[in-house]
């Protein structure tokens, strides 16, 4: 693997009155310069004027990331965060300029670093390590370094946290609310504040490495026998609050060149690998990884080509969840494979998704929609997707599907949006999950029966989960 040099900084700025500060000044230009160009759009036409505030409020919206990423620390964790999931909710030039935060490879330097590391290991525990300059990669909320162990010429990875990362979060979630108000970029409603306390949670996992840890054990213990994954190994002995050490795991990524030049059955074994995964996730171990990006995934390539293997990274971002709240989203899924369209609307009751009083037609639509968006693990004799995502055996064609872009086409024609309330965001969860398993297996161009990986996962907890969805829909009904 070979290490890229990285811009630098010498230092992550933590004190609460210098972050807020930095941010205060940020969102004041910010919302100055917005009213200063809206004011120059009073005399235009109603078109104009609408077009040119967008353009405006899309510039100033990327100033402002700009600004958000020189801090680093939770504040630009919280920015990802937001742009994720905040798309209910925030105007989509905040959005789209919040997502280029995820770009930002700035690294601390070697030297902050090192002494870091000494503070947090001790002198003797240091010295058994050579610890590599460079990064592997550089984060929000920290870097990662390959290191070897002396003595036996272990390969390591120390995951180091920021110092001061953690104890800024709460004061950098109060600096990012007034930065807002006053750049008036976003509107602070009641489901914007809902969501903050959702991110100040995620925050909190996420700088828990004694979690992570204990999680990545949960992991590498429940896939043991799973001959396809990996999973590093915790080696305690160089793990403190803010170090976190791990086996180090040799891969490729998977928008690697050599992935797809694979042959197409072994694409395939490496896709029903993921999906299967995905499933278990939300189906048996109520664990599921709320960043599904492909940061988190490596190939180890067998040159024997007898099995490849998909190495499992970062379980920061794993979050619980009990049967309560994902039960219906199971419920959801199942009412989809099923054409069940009363399924559906009781799980979205269920949900909190849908308003009282939407109409039939509405929640046709909707499962209709449904329908169509598991058409990637539907039984294609059952319910036939479109004949160009088929192949001569009737496995569907991942790498040829345009299935997002047909539901987003789909989505814009219809009115549910005035029904339907800001999801919740556990099913903005399950919606990434099964997201990330589909643009997986699309970029891998795999060619696989989804239905075949689905069906033994849906008896699971299914009495259970119907007995669930009736019990909070009468439950509301009681309420209302």
């Amino acid at each position: 693997m070979q290490f890229m040099s990285r811009k630098t900084v010498k230092r992550v700025k933590t004190g609460s009155l210098e972050r807020r500060f930095s941010m205060a000044r940020a969102g004041f230009m910010a919302g100055a310069r917005y009213a200063t160009l809206t004011a120059g759009t009073l005399f235009s036409s109603p078109e104009d004027r609408q077009r040119r505030r967008k353009e405006i409020l899309s510039g100033q919206a990327m100033e402002l990331a700009r600004e958000l990423g020189k801090l680093k620390g939770s504040v630009v964790k919280i920015g990802q965060m937001m742009a994720l999931f905040g798309e209910h909710f925030l105007p989509e030039e905040v959005t789209a300029a919040l997502h280029t935060l995820e770009n930002s490879t700035t690294a601390l330097h070697w030297d902050t670093i090192e002494k870091h590391l000494r503070r947090q290991l001790g002198e003797i525990r240091l010295a058994e390590l050579e610890v590599d300059h460079e990064p592997l990669g550089a984060a929000s909320l920290g870097q990662v370094h390959r290191a070897v162990r002396k003595s036996d010429g272990r390969e390591l990875v120390l995951k180091i946290q920021y110092p001061g990362v953690a104890d800024a979060i709460d004061s950098d979630l109060r600096a990012i609310v007034q930065l807002l108000r006053v750049s008036r970029l976003v509107p602070i409603t009641e489901q914007f504040n809902e969501w903050l306390d959702e991110v100040r949670a995620m925050l909190a996992r996420e700088v828990d490495y004694d979690l992570e840890a204990a999680t990545t054990r949960h992991f590498r213990e429940a896939l043991a026998d799973d001959p396809r994954f990996v999973v590093p190994e915790v080696v305690p002995e160089y793990c403190t609050q803010n170090i976190l050490c791990m086996s180090f795991e040799h891969g490729i990524g998977v928008s690697d060149p050599a992935v797809i030049e694979l042959s197409q059955e072994r694409r395939n074994f490496i896709g029903r690998a993921i999906m299967e995964l995905c499933c278990r996730e939300v189906f048996e171990w109520n664990k599921m990884q709320t960043d599904p990006n492909f940061g988190n995934y490596l190939l180890r390539i067998d040159p024997d080509h007898r099995q490849d293997q998909i190495v499992l990274l970062d379980f920061g971002a794993i979050r619980d969840f009990d049967n309560d709240t994902l039960g219906p989203g199971r419920e959801m899924i199942r009412g989809a494979w099923h054409h069940d369209r009363d399924r559906i609307v009781a799980a979205l009751h269920a949900l909190g998704f849908l308003s009282r009083g939407t109409p039939g037609r509405l929640l046709d639509d909707f499962a209709s929609m449904c329908f169509e968006a598991v058409e990637v693990l539907q039984d294609p004799e059952r319910f036939p997707p479109p004949d160009h995502v088929l192949n001569e055996r009737g496995e569907y064609l991942w790498g040829a599907s345009d299935l997002p872009s047909r539901m987003v086409a789909r989505a814009s024609r219809n009115a549910l949006s005035v029904h339907f309330d800001v999801p919740p965001k556990e099913f903005i969860f399950l919606a990434r999950k099964l997201l990330g398993a589909y643009t997986f297996l699309h970029v891998i161009e795999a060619e696989v029966r989804g239905n075949t990986i689905l069906e033994p996962f849906l008896p699971m907890h299914e009495e259970e989960d119907l007995a669930r969805v009736a019990a909070l829909n009468a439950a509301d009904g009681a309420n209302t």
